[in-house]
């Protein structure tokens, strides 16, 4: 009588614990943080000044768009964190895009951006890499974050903080947001060849939205 005592006791337990861990796995695997991958023909990157400010020339702003660029995210599902963020640019893919600028003013800005400013060739990418990413849900499916990381651009490498409105939609995620950067910090100079067309001051800010597919 005893012996099959312990033999249900035993199984109950084993049940218990079989449960747990059925539990737990399911717990664990709705909190797996998701991949995100940018979609880039669907997201935008910009550097354009303020009046006053950065990239001014004879009254325009320039709006350099950055055209060729990737990367990745992954976000908790319902906390979005922990997350990461990884993103990188071409750096010979940035183009003068304002209506400000007549056709080959625009061709000189760029050949400018390329020989003067970026210097692609030597150059190639420009990277972003979070270190640290904190924020907050203020709605459903809306978040607010903080986001720390390292910025390589012109092969010098700073730490930034980017602030950003998060919405994950389904598979859809999206951030929009901007942030500044002094470009004397990463070695960046204002034209003095050709025609000087871009006058590069020191603060630039950066705009995105961009778009990311669950994959």
């Amino acid at each position: 009588m005893v012996r099959r005592q312990q033999v249900v006791l035993s199984s109950a337990i084993l049940i218990l614990l079989f449960a747990s861990l059925d539990v737990f796995s399911t717990f664990s695997s709705a909190q797996s943080p998701v991949r995100y991958v940018v979609a880039a023909k669907e997201s935008k990157f910009f550097a354009h000044g303020l009046r006053g400010g950065l990239f001014w020339f004879k009254g325009h702003e320039h709006v350099i768009q950055v055209k060729e660029f990737g990367g990745e995210a992954t976000i908790t599902p319902g906390s979005i964190l922990p997350a990461t963020l990884r993103v990188t640019a071409q750096a010979g893919s940035l183009e003068e895009t304002s209506p400000s600028f007549t056709e080959p003013q625009k061709q000189i800005i760029n050949k400018e951006l390329r020989e003067v400013v970026f210097h692609p060739d030597k150059y190639p990418e420009i990277t972003f890499q979070s270190t640290t990413i904190t924020g907050k849900l203020v709605a459903g499916g809306q978040f607010e974050a903080d986001i720390k990381g390292n910025l390589t651009l012109h092969g010098v490498t700073h730490q930034v903080t980017i602030p950003a409105k998060v919405t994950v939609n389904g598979d859809t995620l999206r951030a929009v947001g901007d942030f500044t950067i002094d470009r004397s910090n990463f070695g960046v100079k204002a034209t003095s060849a050709f025609h000087g067309l871009v006058r590069v001051r020191n603060t630039v800010r950066l705009e995105f939205d961009v778009v990311a597919r669950r994959g």
